[in-house]
């Protein structure tokens, strides 16, 4: 087939009186080849990472057969009707987290190393030594390609000074990334700050001048719809419906912000939890708010890079709408506990049930020809096996996306690295790496 028609310029931005919106790939944006449409879609390939705090219940997470005809776990139900999206992974090892000589401190040492294969220096001060993250390396490497080299978001407001566990500073359990071997980058857990860094100019503006804008009720696409009204008029049908569909996602996720920072939901506040504003009172709606500001970042091609931390590691959340009051954490060190064992499997499936939201939304939201999950590869699970043993072998791990050989349980050589499944992810990405942390080499049998 011969395209004959005009492309438009994929950094099309929709501009109005002090705001920029940016578009998702579109067909009117695709060079004038089927050929260069196809290497185009093929190109934005995108790293994205779900992290759940404190361990997991390892006999409802492993799956007990190898191969593609195991049997669905408790934890891992949620994520069934995407079965053959993601694949399972058993007897990937973080050793750098365990003690080795330094003590006490294995939830600073498992967070700190989960992305980083390094093992980190047991300080709680600002001398603080770990190693580049994997989002990082490949942030690097994708840096020219899109607006924002990365997104660091979370659920919990970060602290990166004092100490969150045993002379272990709190940069190490409140954040996966780290620029440089010195540097963590925060993590972002505001709705709002997301949403302004993505699609305002949130990060020019003071308290002040946020504030005068929230009170005037304007939305960012009030500001761009003549802009939007006249580009319409030069698209074909699908870029006519693919535009509809995404400022009316825009809209909703304004509306959703609005709505909570206008005073909240009706859910009531967790207890011992601190609602900053702006953040929903509620667990999941606050999750599946962040994700699907990852998807929206994702279709504008903002971002290409994103980590979410369900809850910084030694989190002491309750989750009372799922009949679990009790402190996570404390919980976890569960002594064998049938009841304590039961409430942390509630706490891993609702954590589950997140990552099942992301690749629903992910696998539903078109991309050039096929979907946003098609070109993105996802880590989920924890630094963590089992939290009573402060276990750091045979880490529960998923990879999922259209990238990944799905339906299946991959059972590794025992002793095997998580770095080595990071490097042949990096691979998949077209990010060269020849080491990251205690790499051994590439995770044999990923890509069978």
């Amino acid at each position: 087939m011969i395209i004959t028609r005009k492309s438009m310029n994929r950094r099309t931005l929709l501009r109005g009186t002090g705001a920029v919106l940016a578009l998702p790939l579109m067909e009117a944006m695709m060079p004038a080849s089927a050929a260069a449409v196809e290497a185009q879609h093929a190109a934005r390939k995108r790293l994205h990472v779900i992290y759940a705090p404190n361990g997991m219940q390892m006999e409802n997470w492993t799956p007990a057969k190898a191969g593609a005809d195991y049997e669905i776990t408790p934890i891992l139900k949620p994520l069934e009707p995407y079965r053959s999206k993601f694949q399972v992974i058993s007897n990937l090892d973080h050793g750098q987290a365990e003690a080795l000589g330094d003590g006490a401190g294995d939830h600073g040492r498992c967070c700190g190393t989960y992305l980083t294969g390094m093992h980190v220096k047991k300080t709680e001060g600002a001398d603080l030594t770990n190693g580049i993250s994997m989002d990082q390396v490949v942030a690097q490497q994708f840096a020219e390609l899109t607006q924002i080299p990365s997104l660091e978001m979370g659920l919990e407001p970060p602290s990166l000074v004092g100490s969150c566990d045993t002379g272990y500073s709190c940069a190490y359990t409140n954040t996966l990334s780290w620029s440089n071997p010195t540097t963590p980058l925060p993590v972002t857990v505001n709705p709002r700050e997301i949403f302004e860094r993505l699609f305002g100019d949130g990060d020019s503006l003071d308290a002040k001048t946020r504030m005068m804008r929230l009170k005037r009720q304007a939305s960012i696409l009030d500001f761009v719809a003549d802009d939007a009204r006249r580009l319409s008029g030069n698209m074909g049908a699908n870029d006519k419906r693919k535009l509809d569909e995404y400022l009316t996602s825009v809209r909703d996720i304004e509306r959703r912000i609005q709505k909570i920072e206008q005073g909240g939901s009706d859910v009531a506040a967790l207890p011992n939890y601190t609602r900053p504003s702006g953040i929903p009172d509620n667990f999941s709606e606050h999750a599946q708010m962040m994700i699907d500001m990852m998807v929206l970042a994702a279709q504008a091609d903002l971002t290409r890079v994103n980590t979410l931390m369900l809850a910084r590691e030694v989190s002491g959340r309750s989750y009372p709408e799922i009949g679990v009051p009790d402190a996570h954490h404390p919980m976890s060190h569960h002594g064998s506990d049938p009841e304590k064992l039961a409430k942390l499997t509630k706490i891993n499936t609702l954590h589950m049930e997140q990552v099942a939201y992301y690749l629903k939304r992910m696998s539903e939201t078109k991309d050039g020809n096929g979907t946003l999950l098609d070109n993105t590869l996802l880590l989920a699970g924890a630094s963590l096996a089992d939290p009573n043993k402060h276990s750091h072998r045979d880490l529960p791990t998923i990879v999922a996306g259209g990238m990944t050989t799905g339906g299946r349980h991959l059972v590794a050589e025992k002793g095997t690295p998580m770095t080595n499944l990071m490097l042949s992810m990096m691979d998949q990405l077209g990010v060269k790496a020849e080491k990251l942390g205690d790499s051994t080499g590439r995770l044999t049998g990923y890509t069978a």
